[in-house]
């Protein structure tokens, strides 16, 4: 069936796109905030186990935000591991860093969270696309305000 919503199929596809590098992004962080959630160990174990946890929980709905955006559009959300390391920014760790890296580590991904949400945004205004310019709005000022907080544990 035809999406008549306003926005025209390129525009649709050019957004799902840039959302679907968005989602593979935030996907990669989830996994890698996970994955440090479990292994840190040190005197900050307790806060950063906690923290972690709790960006972890905010990314898996995210996705979820993300994914679903991309399906209003009319297009396949991405979905496997393959699709999110071709698109995402963020690379995978090797091996297991110790908790100041981590900390490190994740403020770089919360940081190229942004900066793939913030590139959407000419084509997003092009298209009058209100309601994914309100999710990158809201996604950006989430890992601005975490990176400010997990930036604030390395003074």
């Amino acid at each position: 069936m035809n999406i008549d919503i306003g926005i025209s199929q390129s525009q649709r596809e050019e957004i799902a796109h840039g959302l679907s590098r968005l989602l593979a992004d935030t996907y990669t962080l989830y996994l890698k905030t996970h994955n440090f959630h479990w292994n840190v160990t040190g005197p900050m174990f307790q806060t950063l186990h906690l923290m972690f946890e709790t960006q972890y929980t905010e990314l898996a709905l995210a996705v979820d935000l993300v994914a679903e955006r991309i399906r209003s559009l009319g297009f396949p959300a991405p979905g496997t591991y393959k699709q999110y390391a071709a698109l995402s920014s963020i690379k995978e760790e090797e091996g297991i860093p110790n908790a100041q890296e981590m900390i490190k580590l994740l403020v770089e991904g919360q940081e190229a969270v942004v900066r793939t949400a913030r590139s959407l945004f000419a084509t997003v205004e092009a298209a009058h696309d209100e309601a994914t310019a309100d999710l990158l709005t809201q996604r950006i000022q989430l890992h601005e305000k975490t990176a400010w907080m997990l930036r604030s544990l390395l003074e």
